[in-house]
């Protein structure tokens, strides 16, 4: 069987991957670091690619390398442990927080400026028409590749791409002085934002999505899958990378136009119009539209996937079920939404960094079964504590922690654990010499 890809389809492959990724928490977040880093934008911008860019990209490189799925990856751990994980990153990534998120920032930066006064019934249609069209999308899984990497994503990037250029043509602004954590510690603060996209648990779920689309276009052997994968992930590599370096150039310069707010939508909302006038709004509009709805299809989609194969219900089915929660759950709020998100992802971050740096580990690890249950407990244990201190519960008593002042108490203990069980061998079994007559 022919185990080859067309150019033309390899890049629509990266495209659908990097649509998948390109959604609301990659467009809220980077223009506010930007502008509260100010003078520290690099140190800060470094720590958020680290996180936002990085971390996805050596995830599906490591899901490539275990061999293509979620089981490959977790199959030194016990499986009840690997399916709550898997479970809880799902429902994370699916109609709790992420996927409900894409059509809330759709709502507040596309939709909401259009009205001057907006109410709780604008918010509540909306909902229903964006999920309803981004389950339309999800129905077919074999159709993924040809409507998402080629003719949503091109579209997204032509806005994209105009947007980028006149930030760095014609910036609105001086980059002023750096406040809060991005005045002492940039990186680190930069590192932490990061999280928000959620890229790194939409990338070990992403992966297994990835797999069946190109399952469907002929691609079964495992080195021609892992060739592939390890393509897109590039290609999405550097689109996001583009993508995050504009919008921190654009909150960075965003001082004149939109000093004061207290998100990124808002700053990237007034920085478009200061930029492009009266139709500045309907622009960005069209590109956050897109951006959310293609991370939307992508998320219902793997979701679906997943708990289908897990349950007696059909993938049209959990594409109904998730899409009517994501719904549900949109009407809470943006920021409501975020604000209870941050602890599950201080708490879940962590364990998935580990997962993947122990798959890159496990041919020097003399007990892997040993290693991943050690350092998954380690890594869940501290991230936990790290988890408890941003919901506001008083931890005090592990300030000695190294790190822990900047809420990476977790990475010290974690990587202690890794080196610990390089050393860690299998138990010897006695020989037992049998006497025969």
């Amino acid at each position: 069987m022919n185990q080859t890809l067309k150019l033309t389809d390899i890049i629509a492959v990266g495209f659908m991957l990097f649509a998948f990724f390109l959604g609301a928490g990659n467009i809220i977040f980077p223009p506010l670091a930007g502008q509260l880093a100010g003078e520290n934008l690099l140190p800060a911008m470094a720590g958020f690619l680290l996180t936002a860019v990085g971390l996805p990209l050596i995830t599906i490189v490591a899901i490539a390398v275990a061999g293509g799925s979620w089981d490959h990856l977790t199959k030194d751990l016990p499986k009840r442990a690997a399916m709550t994980i898997a479970i809880l990153i799902f429902i994370i990534i699916g109609p709790a927080f992420a996927a409900p998120r894409t059509g809330l920032a759709a709502y507040e930066m596309a939709i909401k400026p259009f009205f001057v006064e907006a109410t709780q019934s604008h918010l509540t249609i909306f909902s229903i028409l964006f999920f309803a069209v981004a389950m339309s999308f999800s129905w077919s899984q074999g159709k993924l590749i040809d409507v998402i990497g080629k003719v949503l994503t091109p579209v997204l990037c032509l806005g994209l791409i105009t947007l980028a250029v006149a930030v760095f043509i014609d910036p609105q602004g001086e980059i002023v002085a750096a406040h809060g954590e991005y005045l002492t510690h940039p990186l680190q603060k930069g590192f932490l934002e990061g999280y928000n996209t959620m890229d790194t648990f939409a990338s070990l779920m992403f992966g297994a999505l990835m797999v069946d689309a190109l399952k469907r276009k002929g691609i079964t052997e495992q080195k021609a899958t892992s060739k592939y994968l390890i393509s897109a992930a590039c290609i999405a590599a550097v689109g996001l990378t583009i993508v995050y370096v504009a919008l921190f150039y654009l909150g960075a310069t965003s001082a004149a136009v939109a000093s004061g707010a207290d998100n990124g939508g808002v700053i990237l909302s007034l920085y478009v119009q200061s930029l492009f006038g009266p139709y500045g709004q309907s622009a960005l509009s069209i590109i956050v539209l897109l951006a959310c709805l293609t991370t939307a299809i992508g998320l219902i989609s793997a979701c679906s996937d997943f708990f289908s194969s897990l349950t007696p219900i059909s993938y049209k089915g959990w594409v109904i079920i998730n899409g009517i929660a994501c719904a549900t759950v949109a009407n809470v709020g943006l920021s409501q939404l975020i604000a209870l998100s941050v602890p599950a992802l201080f708490a879940l971050y962590p364990v998935a960094i580990a997962l993947v740096a122990l798959t890159f580990l496990r041919k020097k690890l003399p007990n892997p079964k040993a290693a991943y249950r050690v350092v998954i407990l380690v890594s869940l244990m501290f991230a936990l504590i790290d988890a408890a201190k941003v919901a506001g519960v008083d931890v005090s008593a592990f300030n000695m922690l190294p790190l822990f002042n900047i809420g990476m108490g977790w990475l010290l203990p974690t990587v202690v654990a890794m080196i610990a069980m390089m050393f860690v061998g299998k138990a010897e079994q006695p020989a037992i010499a049998e006497e025969t007559a």
